[in-house]
Parts: C-alpha cells; structure tokens; sequence
C-alpha cells in the first residue's frame, strides 16, 4: 500500500468539505490534522506561511498545501469542496481538491516523493474526475487510496 494512502482515514478525508475561500479550507484541513502535540493553530499558521510564499495551486481545480513541522510523522488530509475556491493557482481556476501534507522537517526525500505521487494521481484528467464525482467521504477515501497505489504499482513496473 501506498505510504500516503495508509496514512488517509476517515478522520482526515471529507468529501464536499463547505469551505468559503482558501484560508476556511486551509482552517479545515488544520484541524483534521493537528493534534497529538502539533495544534491546529500551529498548523493552519504554517499552511498560511507556506501559501504566502507560493500558492500550493497546481491548476485543473488542484492544491497541495504542505509545510514542515516538528512533528515525528507525516499527517495528510484529502478534501473535496463542493465549490471551487481561489488559491491563485497557475491557471487562475478555482481549487475543488486539496490534499495536504504535514511533514517533519527532516523528512527531505519522503515529502518530495509524496509531492511527486500525488502530482502524478492529480495530473490525469480521469483520476480527478473520479475524485470529484465522489458522494460520501467513504467513497472518496477509497478512491483516492486506489489512485495512490495505482500510481505506486504504476512506477514499480516502469
């Protein structure tokens, strides 16, 4: 199994996540991933710093917020939102899929295959469409753990 799929469950995967603008998404995602000695605040504030240098907009209605924390493991959170919202991505479109990463700060080579994995599951036009056609956050959480280990199957055979 992929490592970032095995690290998504139901506590840190909502589907059409009710997020008015970038900083009500990244508040959300904040508190689906602090906890346990790294609070939402600490966590929100780094998203916000991180944001400030760079949108984390990929394009095609895609964000990957991520910072560095001290924290000892990666924390992630998938969110769907049920409309787009600005994060002054590259194409100027609105983000309805935003997959956050929370990585302690000496885990240099594991935060840049984690950002090329999902670069890899978000630039097929198919996988986010599937993505977005998601109901229930049971449904999403199965989905994105699929396209995740997909692309892993995919870059062991290549």
């Amino acid at each position: 199994m992929h490592p970032l799929a095995e690290r998504l469950n139901s506590t840190n995967v909502v589907c059409r996540l009710p997020a008015a603008s970038r900083k009500r998404a990244l508040q959300a995602i904040a508190s689906l991933v602090g906890d346990g000695g790294l609070g939402e605040d600490v966590v929100f504030d780094g998203l916000l710093a991180r944001e400030r240098l760079g949108s984390t907009g990929l394009g095609d209605g895609v964000a990957i917020p991520h910072g560095r924390f001290d924290c000892s493991i990666v924390r992630v959170a998938f969110v769907t939102l049920p409309e787009p919202v600005d994060f002054e991505a590259p194409d100027a479109q609105g983000v309805d899929l935003v997959f956050a990463l929370v990585v302690p700060r000496d885990e240099n080579q594991a935060h840049l295959d984690d950002l090329a994995s999902l670069s890899t599951v978000f630039a097929d036009a198919g996988n986010r469409t599937r993505l977005r056609q998601c109901e229930t956050d049971e449904q999403l959480l199965d989905t994105i753990r699929s396209l995740l280990n997909d692309t892993m199957d995919q870059t062991r055979t290549a």
